[in-house]
């Protein structure tokens, strides 16, 4: 082979061109690939960009005639059906808490992860997680049900993140906790990280033990090293600012984080909230 020829066959897609098959969610390996010349290129692209087109349209089709729901919201109904059914009892709770439920979390005036939260006036802001909530909820539930109980909640947590391939300023959590679990911590949590995964979905992951800014030491659900759940086995010393006492096993999941996973997405914003995808399809096909 000449040099000519080898310098050939590293024709690549252009800058335009990749952009617009990665809007239309192709494998990020075939954006990778070498064509012999820019005619074969070329070719390949409108082949690719014409068959996502038409997998998009048909998705959207699907969704038009009732046949299938927005990724986020099917997600959800199965965490729901698979939780209750465990017997879990699903709570909801205010999307807006005040800054001494963030103290009571550990996150005080000067902790970094304040400069993270959407702040209100009156010393209010949008919850950045669930777990404020849920605590004060075991406490008060804590004092009617009888041991183990459990209770979940999924809906939206507003963080002021750089938006990136894996971050939402605004997002959807999944976050459970049980109070009194009747078998050692650890167990219990990889037995609810497996019913949450399985319902999801997301068939491989792996359990890594990790440092959290506000519980210490936790364990995280990774999918290939992305991060899709951080879990924590307590007693721990926030605790008893909330009045609780008992052993608890809780994890927190992030909903587009899931989908991303189990779809192959790159990026995340497929998976959320959007004006420009619905059901992961961008809407300029």
């Amino acid at each position: 082979m000449t040099a000519d020829e080898t310098e050939a066959i590293h024709v690549r897609f252009t800058t335009t061109q990749a952009q617009r098959l990665r809007e239309l969610g192709a494998d990020p390996l075939v954006l990778d690939g070498d064509f012999v010349d820019a005619a074969a290129r070329d070719a390949a692209f409108k082949q690719l960009q014409d068959s996502l087109v038409h997998d998009g349209r048909r998705r959207l089709q699907e969704m038009r005639a009732g046949h299938r729901a927005p990724q986020l919201v099917e997600v959800e109904t199965s965490l729901r059906t698979a939780l209750t059914g465990a017997g879990f009892v699903q709570v909801v709770t205010p999307l807006i808490i005040t800054t001494e439920a963030l103290a009571k979390m550990g996150i005080e005036h000067g902790h970094p992860l304040r400069e993270q939260v959407f702040w209100l006036e009156d010393g209010r802001c949008l919850r950045p997680m669930l777990a404020p909530n849920l605590y004060t909820l075991l406490r008060r539930l804590g004092r009617i049900w009888s041991r183990p109980f459990g209770i979940f909640e999924i809906g939206p947590c507003f963080r002021r993140d750089s938006k990136g391939a894996s971050h939402l300023n605004e997002f959807s959590m999944l976050n459970l906790v049980e109070l009194g679990p009747a078998e050692e911590c650890r167990a219990r949590l990889e037995e609810l990280a497996a019913l949450v995964m399985d319902a999801a979905g997301v068939g491989e992951y792996d359990l890594v033990r990790t440092q959290s800014e506000v519980y210490g030491e936790m364990v995280d659900v990774e999918v290939k090293g992305a991060e899709v759940c951080s879990a924590v086995c307590g007693p721990h010393p926030l605790d008893g600012n909330w009045g609780v006492v008992e052993p608890w096993v809780g994890l927190g999941f992030g909903l587009e984080r899931l989908i991303m996973a189990r779809e192959g997405y790159p990026n995340i914003e497929r998976a959320g909230r959007s004006l420009a995808y619905v059901d992961g399809v961008r809407l300029n096909v």
